[in-house]
């Protein structure tokens, strides 16, 4: 034995950061097509310096990028988002803070804020904002990606997955682990469409968990609190932060959207975790969700020490009966295929759809690493799936209309997409209804954008 430390997954290949900051006009081969005219922006983490310790991909700090598609031509830039930890670290020109683990931080840094603002980038009520799930939102310059600060309206820690309502254009999000570090307190909060906080009310959960997502119907608010839990006292003892911990169970709440949180109803089913719903809406007495879920999630260890679980993630339709008697969530498979990042037509959002979309894993399920995008249509059952060549790997798709007044489902689906064999990657359009004909245009990279989390399109 050597003594040396073997290489972290998520600092090497496409998972490994890229430093330089820079703006390119790309090449465009195919046909882009001149309707399509806006901004894609992606965010993941990207650490400015060598971590302090074990790193997880989840902590590392946030680098959106940008690609502006305007007359046939798409143009590139890349920033990191200057978070009071990124500027503190950058003036000391090393990593200060232990990410997930609170006993690696360089006492310099204790009881400083830690936000990395790494995982979504959203456009609402004329603000960029850059999201992750321990900090208030970071606005950005939507042109020039100038970090503007945090927006203290929020007041306090806020999702990196809100909602927008597509009938009232507001900002529907929540918040866990709010108050005391990893608590089980969370809170429910409302932007409205002129960017004013109306609403943020917390209510205690049954558990701390790990609560990435939530779900959003017209009239509704549910909450999972799945058994990957979150523990200080076990992180301070030098344990995992956040667990799987199955016996704990899996309990939804759902609540009324103008009610108030005490009026909180509880449903509960098997073991499970859910990163990322698709969509839910309501039919009748009953509410309906469609789920990305995993057995076991993947990238954290079990509280009884075990390491992250073989599992991978399918979609799932879960119901909520709200007129029974029983607390019980209904479960349904509806497609086999092993995927992440489900995403649908937005101007949908908690209200009935007909097509989905996800990042797919067709040749070797039970990796975060993806080799194909897939297209279901809930009307007829029917999948259609695009495998890319062996080697590349698709990011999150994103769906965009053809027009704001387009049928659902019409219009295309921008991606990254990683070149395994030239280490490079490109920007990806494909006709949303026409995945498995493949893209209709590229913009090459000449470099690569490393595997991140989410983003949205900014129609100009």
């Amino acid at each position: 034995m050597d003594g040396a430390q073997p290489v972290n997954a998520y600092l090497s290949g496409n998972f490994a950061p890229v430093h330089q900051e820079v703006a390119l006009d790309l090449e465009v081969r195919g046909r882009l097509p001149r309707e399509l005219s806006g901004v894609f922006y992606r965010n993941g983490p990207n650490p400015q310096f060598e971590p302090r310790r074990l790193y997880h991909w989840f902590s590392g700090d946030g680098m959106v990028h940008a690609f502006f598609v305007e007359d046939g031509r798409v143009r590139y830039l890349n920033r990191y988002v200057r978070t009071p930890k990124w500027r503190l670290e950058h003036a000391a020109g090393r990593a200060l803070f232990g990410g997930f683990d609170p006993r690696a931080a360089d006492p310099s840094v204790a009881g400083q804020d830690g936000g990395v603002a790494n995982t979504n980038i959203v456009w609402h009520a004329g603000r960029l904002l850059a999201l992750e799930e321990a900090h208030a939102p970071t606005a950005m310059d939507p042109e020039t990606l100038e970090t503007l600060g945090y927006v203290d309206a929020y007041r306090g820690n806020v999702t990196a997955h809100p909602k927008i309502d597509p009938k009232t254009g507001e900002m529907v999000w929540f918040a866990y682990g709010v108050g005391a570090p990893l608590s089980a307190t969370v809170s429910y909060g409302v932007t409205d469409a002129n960017g004013h906080v109306v609403r943020r009310d917390d209510f205690e959960a049954p558990f701390s968990s790990m609560v990435h997502d939530f779900l959003v119907t017209e009239r509704h608010a549910l909450f999972p609190i799945l058994p990957l839990t979150a523990s200080l006292p076990r992180a301070m003892a030098g344990g995992p932060a956040f667990a799987w911990e199955p016996d704990k169970g899996s309990h939804v709440g759902v609540m009324r959207r103008e009610a108030g949180v005490e009026t909180l109803r509880w449903f509960e089913t098997d073991p499970c975790y859910v990163f990322h719903p698709m969509n839910a809406w309501e039919d009748g007495d009953r509410i309906v969700a469609d789920v990305m879920a995993y057995e076991r999630p993947p990238l954290f260890p079990g509280v009884d020490g075990s390491g992250p679980g073989p599992s991978d993630a399918k979609l799932v339709r879960w119901t909520f009966d709200l007129a029974g008697s029983s607390n019980a969530i209904g479960r349904e498979t509806l497609d086999d295929t092993p995927g992440e990042f489900p995403r649908f037509d937005e101007r949908c959002a908690g209200l009935p759809y007909r097509h989905g979309w996800f990042a797919a894993n067709s040749r070797s399920a039970r990796d975060i690493r993806f080799d194909s995008i897939a297209h279901i249509d809930h009307a007829s059952g029917r999948r259609s799936i695009y495998v890319f060549s062996a080697g590349d790997a698709p990011g999150e798709p994103v769906f965009v209309p053809r027009r704001q007044d387009a049928e659902e489902g019409d219009g295309w689906l921008v991606a990254l997409v990683y070149r395994g064999a030239e280490d490079r990657s490109d920007f990806a359009v494909f006709e949303a209804q026409d995945i498995a004909a493949g893209p209709i245009a590229l913009a090459r990279l000449p470099g690569r954008v490393p595997f991140g989390f989410h983003g949205n399109w900014r129609g100009l």
